[in-house]
């Protein structure tokens, strides 16, 4: 899912391509999408764009209306900028990717979702009162005082990978960049929000705040102007986000993962967990007793029997 360092770099992008520009129409191809009916959509129709801004892990485009069009992309969706002269006419949007297509006066943005659950959503509100009703509530880490941090984490004590992925809490982050958040605070994704002593919580919001900088720097030079179309969980440079099984580069020691649904964490056993393997939900309930608490033992476990 795209989070708070792509959905930036996705609003930059946009408001150098939008802004100031008359949005024709959107045509909505997928009968899933628009999640809302009043106001309706045909109100969009003719009016110029303001203002567009991220609301958590979502895009909203303003117009002179005061409706706003708010795009959540969801796990698979993503945009896609053809400019007027690229294809005749308008750019093509159709099943089974393409979701829908926001024609303006200088080009087409279109919106596509991978796979066929169609979890991407359209909502289309008017006002800031509109806008709050769809905001989770999370607190914004890079405006947020250490003081505020903490407080919002330890509101509740839940291990920490899913205290930085909850959006009441925190806003923008998920899955991948929350794995290296905790890598690079070099704290567990199961520890208890709770049982963190200061340090660790202030380590954790330098952390929070340095690496979505980066990552929002890196994917800005990446994009170098150019309309982002490499938007991905999976990047080149991550430390343990879907690096399974690769070395750590830390300390070289291969990435672990715990499995839950269509989702995991990665993190590293010897920066992250003094070595101890975090259960897998489902090899840890297949070996039951068998399952190896530690490094040694997963060798031991993987050592072929002679």
């Amino acid at each position: 899912m795209p989070e708070l360092p792509d959905i930036t770099v996705y609003i930059e992008a946009l408001e150098s391509r939008i802004l100031g520009q008359t949005l024709e129409g959107v045509r909505v191809v997928s009968p899933f999408l628009l999640r809302t009916a009043d106001p309706p959509l045909a109100e969009a129709d003719g009016q110029k764009v303001t203002q567009i801004r991220r609301l958590g892990k979502r895009i909203c485009i303003g117009l002179e209306n005061d409706l706003w069009l708010v795009l959540h992309l969801m796990i698979a969706g993503r945009l896609h900028w053809h400019p007027l002269g690229v294809k005749p006419a308008r750019a093509k949007v159709s099943p089974p990717r393409g979701l829908a297509a926001f024609d303006f006066s200088n080009g087409s943005l279109l919106w596509t979702e991978a796979g066929s659950q169609k979890r991407a959503s359209l909502h289309v509100v008017r006002g800031e009162g509109g806008l709050r009703s769809l905001d989770p509530g999370g607190i914004e880490v890079l405006t947020a005082t250490a003081e505020q941090f903490a407080a919002a984490l330890v509101s509740a004590n839940h291990t920490l990978k899913r205290a930085l992925t909850d959006p009441r809490l925190f806003s923008g982050i998920g899955n991948a960049y929350s794995d290296e958040i905790l890598w690079q605070a070099k704290l567990s994704p199961l520890a208890l929000t709770q049982k963190l002593t200061a340090p660790d919580i202030q380590r954790l919001y330098e952390t929070t705040r340095t690496s979505l900088t980066n990552w929002t720097d890196q994917l800005r030079s990446e994009a170098a102007g150019k309309f982002p179309e490499k938007v991905t969980a999976f990047r080149e440079g991550m430390a343990v986000h879907g690096r399974y099984k690769l070395p750590c580069p830390r300390c070289g020691t291969k990435v672990q993962r715990i499995r839950y649904a269509s989702n995991e964490t990665n993190y590293c056993p010897t920066c992250q967990t003094a070595g101890k393997l975090l259960a897998d939900r489902a090899l840890s309930r297949l070996l039951r007793e068998d399952w190896p608490r530690s490094l040694d033992e997963l060798d031991l476990l993987l050592t072929p029997k002679l």
